[in-house]
């Protein structure tokens, strides 16, 4: 075996850091500086879901699905943020919604059963990291995962999942879309995204991120089966994130915006460690997250150069 080294799975943070729809840019502001002070003291105006960070189940509900109230970051145990992990390459189109098959497929790529991943981390490399910016490319028209995926997470009693891209959600299942505060964004066409989408990949597809058109197409009892725990348990409609439901109510933290030098680790185990900060009833953190990996193990790719400092 050669020497451990360590592998930086977070994107940069600074000022012009790309940030989610709504979100405030970050506020940098110099309080002591050298010339003046003999010291350089900073203080940070921030959204803390903002670059690579933990949610927190309380980000996203009351209670969690065992009835209990949805727990903060201080409450939540320190080794739900390390232990032993697997990244899994996730071959979904592009702007597709990830589904169970999917995670075979990868887990099989990965010289692993489901079955093997009982208490670990998985880590979700769709590609979207390397799009990492302030574009519609990145936040609208991300790959991402659902109910279906949020389901398979919780079948295999895997302890955390990391994910690539914009949020533990498909962006049509978020406010981007026609779900919780709707914004319903616009896409590069000029048209509304959830038309786009309904456009490119037609109205079955469309309807796992609508209601009434889901329940119109599949009927009831398909949407029990896929959305009644999120209504009944999570309190609120269905298609309105439902991975974060699913993960975060059943006790699976998850990361967002994952990034850096991903590409090292593609179909590789190592031990996975981004540790939220000790926030007394945070709704999540952001993270320094860090792969520890033989470094024989590593796969042959260049360090990851980010052109604009944080993006």
């Amino acid at each position: 075996m050669g020497k451990k080294v360590l592998v930086d799975l977070s994107h940069p943070f600074g000022a012009d850091i790309p940030l989610w729809p709504y979100f405030k840019k970050p506020k940098i502001d110099t309080l002591h500086g050298i010339a003046k002070s003999g010291v350089l003291t900073q203080q940070l105006e921030i959204v803390m879901h903002c670059g690579t960070h933990a949610d927190s189940p309380r980000h996203v509900m009351d209670k969690e699905f065992n009835g209990e109230r949805a727990r903060y970051t201080h409450e939540m145990p320190l080794d739900c943020y390390y232990g032993d992990a697997v990244c899994l390459d996730i071959r979904t189109p592009e702007w597709g919604l990830i589904s169970g098959a999917d995670l075979d497929d990868a887990v099989s790529r990965a010289g692993m059963k489901p079955e093997e991943l009982e208490g670990m981390i998985i880590v979700l490399r769709t590609g979207m990291h390397l799009k990492w910016g302030d574009t519609k490319d990145y936040f609208h028209y991300a790959t991402g995962c659902g109910a279906e995926a949020g389901h398979w997470f919780v079948k295999h009693k895997v302890k955390t999942v990391a994910m690539d891209q914009q949020a533990l959600d498909h962006p049509l299942h978020t406010s981007m879309g026609l779900n919780g505060l709707p914004m319903n964004l616009t896409g590069k066409s000029g048209k509304p995204i959830t038309v786009e989408y309904e456009e490119k990949f037609g109205k079955e597809a469309y309807a796992y991120f609508n209601r009434e058109l889901f329940i119109e197409l599949y009927g009831e009892d398909k949407y029990k089966e896929l959305y009644g725990e999120v209504e009944e348990k999570g309190e609120c409609e269905g298609t309105w994130e439902p991975c974060h439901k699913l993960m975060l109510g059943n006790g699976i933290t998850g990361y967002e915006n994952v990034g850096g030098d991903l590409e090292k680790l593609v179909n590789k185990r190592f031990k996975l460690m981004g540790f939220p900060i000790r926030w007394f009833k945070g709704d999540g953190s952001m993270v320094r997250l860090v792969a520890e990996i033989d470094e024989d193990d590593l796969n042959d790719v260049p360090d990851r150069v980010y052109p604009y400092g944080d993006h």
